[in-house]
């Protein structure tokens, strides 16, 4: 879903530890009824989860065609390629209207872009989970602190889209 736009690299990749993707599915409330999109997915880990442990439907967008190609060969060796998909675009630009949870681990800045974007196409009751990064100017309905396998410990946010999430005319994206 490549347009005239400028593509934006979100966020470097870096792998969210399976403690966290567990806990950000479990915030989520995901199940088998759930369409999940992983906006910026890398490896595609949390898609893979979600339709692994839950049999939700995933949908994966990366930037990068090598961690798609990668998500998608993890995918058919977990089992779930018929119900996880991934695709090469600009997670900022692609359709979100059949999403039930939306998540993403990205940077503080483009945490807030991809905010705009969700705001502006998520449909009414969507649950956004993001990792480490808050949306400025929400406050979330749920957070978590959560310890990986290092020791190392990973903040996790919950909110849910509601009718006032729609952007103001000048907080529109660039």
């Amino acid at each position: 879903m490549t347009d005239s736009r400028t593509l934006k690299i979100l966020a470097p990749y870096v792998a969210t530890p399976p403690e966290v993707v567990a806990r950000m599915l479990g915030l989520a409330g995901v199940g088998s009824r759930d369409v999940v999109y992983d906006l910026g997915c890398g490896d595609g880990r949390i898609c893979i989860g979600a339709a692994k442990e839950f049999g939700a439907r995933a949908v994966g967008v990366d930037i990068e065609p090598y961690w798609i190609e990668r998500a998608r060969a993890d995918a058919a060796d977990a089992g779930v390629s018929g119900l996880a998909t991934f695709h090469v675009g600009d997670a900022c630009y692609w359709e979100v209207g059949d999403a039930t949870v939306i998540t993403f681990y990205l940077t503080i800045w483009s945490t807030q872009v991809m905010a705009r974007e969700v705001l502006s196409r998520a449909r009414v009751g969507t649950r956004v989970v993001s990792h480490s990064y808050l949306i400025h100017g929400r406050e979330p309905e749920r957070q978590e602190e959560v310890v990986d396998a290092s020791g190392d410990r990973h903040r996790v946010f919950m909110w849910t889209v509601g009718e006032d999430w729609a952007p103001a005319a000048d907080d529109a994206p660039e």
